[in-house]
């Protein structure tokens, strides 16, 4: 086995990016960096990919040295080690190992090796035992480990934060916050954990009509990976409309997360303009090699600045509604649009007006209040929901649908 510094070992990432990241290294080294040193640890950047071991200066390895390093260096072990020193850093009173392993989710006989592990590289590792003779391991105060720095509530308003993107459950975006929860999750003493776990259980909110993207996580990442490195795409889209998916070129510009769903906004070249695709109906995404050039003013928020949603118009209508007494208090809680002006009324109504460039959005919006909400402007916009509470009216006036579900649930009953 090679000599291994213990002052300073690194582990390096290699990253699709590194062109960018780091120009001078050679593509095997790469590029985002976790020093690794004696008396602490240093993440320089997030690890985008898997680890490659290597000594300080990876330039006078030769090929096949650097491929044995390769070869013992594994991405989830690292991983685990560093939530292991975390682990052994911030418990006063030490860990055990079945503790450990519990918490990292492995057998003892995977701890007790990583133990193993960091007091060869040089890390002072005390085992210690308590009463009926349990045993458990802390890190030595000379080589303590650079605290996180968070303090509870603020770890508990990040785990607040994690659990809002459960929508995005299996998205590379979800399994970083995951990573990073359990990193601070590591930093804490055994108090703090039992605080942190006992305010968990009373923090729910609730995923009504949430999309569900874990099966689309190599999906999503070939779109990141279009967006990021600005390459021409190809995706497979359904519409909704549509009883067939087509296919289509696109220049991604990003995404935009709405009410619980993903969507991708992109220049379609079959259109000749920007469209907006929900991810979940894209079936298929290719990236190509030909890189594409965005426009140099594009920006998301200004893209949808008048969007009351994720519809985008080229139109410029000043919208106007007024909300009964009985809900007036509802839409003054809530910031609906960045345009939005509210004004009360003598008789306790509420007169909102909006500045948007489509009015697509907002009509369903209305007719979600029922009776409680008029659109006064623009005419076009009242009389569209005129004719929609018509039809809506001879919907629930046509009795059949329902005397024909009553009838079978009559019948069901019978047999």
């Amino acid at each position: 086995m090679p000599e291994i510094i213990p002052s300073a070992w690194t582990w390096v990432v290699q990253s699709r990016a590194y062109h960018r990241l780091a120009p001078s290294c050679e593509p095997i080294h790469a590029i985002s960096v976790l020093s690794f040193r004696c008396r602490g640890l240093q993440l320089t950047r997030s690890c985008l990919a898997r680890f490659l071991v290597v000594k300080k200066k990876p330039n006078h390895l030769d090929r096949s040295y650097r491929a044995k390093w390769a070869a013992m260096a594994d991405h989830a072990q690292v991983a685990r080690q560093w939530l292991l020193l975390r682990i052994l850093s911030a418990r006063r009173h030490g860990v055990t190992v079945d503790d450990a392993a519990t918490e990292l989710n492995v057998n003892q006989k995977t701890i007790r090796r990583d133990l193993d592990t960091l007091q060869q590289v040089g890390f002072r590792l005390e085992e210690t035992r308590a009463q009926h003779g349990r045993k458990s391991w802390h890190l030595a105060a000379s080589a303590d480990v650079p605290a996180i720095g968070f303090a509870v509530d603020e770890a508990l308003a990040l785990y607040m934060g994690w659990r809002l993107m459960e929508p995005l459950a299996g998205t590379p975006f979800a399994g970083a916050a995951e990573s990073a929860f359990k990193k601070i999750r590591a930093a804490f003493g055994r108090p703090a954990l039992d605080y942190l776990e006992q305010m968990a259980g009373r923090l729910y909110h609730t995923t009504l009509g949430s999309s569900n993207y874990r099966q689309r996580a190599e999906l999503i990442d070939r779109l990141l990976l279009g967006i990021e490195d600005r390459k021409a795409t190809h995706i497979v889209y359904r519409s909704a409309r549509s009883t067939e998916p087509v296919t289509y070129e696109i220049h991604p510009y990003g995404l935009v997360f709405h009410r619980a769903s993903l969507y991708l906004v992109a220049h379609s070249r079959d259109h000749e303009e920007v469209r907006h695709f929900k991810v979940d109906r894209i079936d298929e995404v290719e990236v190509s090699a030909f890189p594409f050039r965005a426009p140099v003013d594009f920006d998301l928020s200004q893209h949808l600045a008048g969007s009351f949603g994720v519809f985008h118009g080229d139109g410029d209508v000043q919208v106007v509604v007024k909300f009964a007494p009985e809900v007036a208090r509802y839409v003054e809680e809530s910031q609906w649009h960045a345009s939005q002006k509210l004004q009360r009324v003598k008789d306790g109504s509420l007169t909102a007006e909006f500045r948007l460039s489509s009015t697509a959005e907002i009509k369903q919006w209305i007719l979600s209040f029922g009776k409680y909400a008029e659109a006064i402007d623009p005419k076009e916009l009242r009389e569209e929901l005129r004719a929609e509470v018509a039809a809506l009216v001879g919907v629930y006036a046509n009795g059949s649908v329902h005397s024909s579900r009553r009838k079978s649930s009559i019948t069901s009953r019978k047999i």
